[in-house]
């Protein structure tokens, strides 16, 4: 199904919604071709309760569903600015060392802003890029570490640079951990499951006018349809036309090779 995630949203939208409509219109016309609408209405009385107390269930987990996932898609993307903030920040602070280590530092700055911007960020969407890996950001660390305190102006100044690329490190782990955390199969199981058994219920509901009934199933089935593709799309902040944007990292590089 990750092929729905490179094509437009409303492309997305139309297309699922479009497969699973005709589905349920097609179970639909079957149930109705062997019970009338006689048949049906004898059991609407306690089918109306039962689908109520079921619908409540189900709106209740799709809505929290859909509020972790809008907030691990919203976290996601602050981490991307704050990292990029980050490297802004180190980079101007290395202005006040001296040579060849302020050359040093922001060329690196510069070279792991540009990987991630070119390189990583298309690597996450398919699961190659591990919080822990060799990358631009790790000769950066070691050249703090290996850095002769002396030849930086004060201590303060060093202490600061290098708490800001520990905030940078940590804000890079985040990002990827992002990209990685998926929803457990379990609880797709529980959404495609209710939302199974929720059109499928209309179908026992006995209406004279078969015209309307096929109107509201197909309307149920489409807005389900809409929740679960949305779910499905903010679970992937990093994959996809609906990917965070990696505009603040673009501006982080372009300033830096302005100045």
């Amino acid at each position: 199904m990750q092929f729905i995630l490179n094509w437009p949203p409303a492309i997305a939208f139309v297309v699922v919604s479009v497969v699973t409509t005709s589905i349920a219109l097609a179970g639909l016309r079957f149930v109705r071709k062997r019970y009338p609408a006689e048949v049906l209405k004898e059991n609407h009385e306690v089918a109306a309760i039962i689908f109520n107390a079921f619908g409540l269930l189900y709106g209740v987990v799709v809505a929290f569903v859909v509020f972790v996932t809008w907030s691990g898609y919203d976290e996601a993307t602050k981490n991307l600015q704050m990292e990029a903030n980050a490297t802004i920040d180190i980079f101007y602070s290395a202005k006040a060392f001296p040579e060849p280590v302020r050359t040093t530092i922001q060329q690196g700055l510069m070279d792991y802003a540009t990987s991630v911007y070119n390189d990583e960020l298309k690597r996450m969407s398919a699961g190659e890029i591990s919080p822990y890996s060799r990358n631009a950001l790790r000769s950066l660390t070691n050249l703090f570490n290996n850095m002769d305190q002396g030849s930086a102006p004060n201590r303060e100044l060093y202490a600061e640079s290098l708490r800001c690329l520990n905030q940078l490190a940590e804000y890079r782990r985040l990002r990827v951990f992002s990209g990685n955390n998926t929803i457990p199969s379990a609880i797709w199981l529980v959404l495609l499951t209710g939302g199974l058994i929720t059109v499928s219920y209309t179908y026992f509901l006995g209406v004279r006018n078969v015209r309307a009934q096929y109107l509201m199933t197909a309307a149920l089935t489409v807005i389900i349809t809409l929740i679960l593709v949305l779910i499905y799309i903010l679970d992937y902040p990093f994959t996809g036309s609906s990917s965070v944007s990696v505009e603040p990292l673009r501006q982080a590089v372009d300033v830096m090779q302005r100045n």
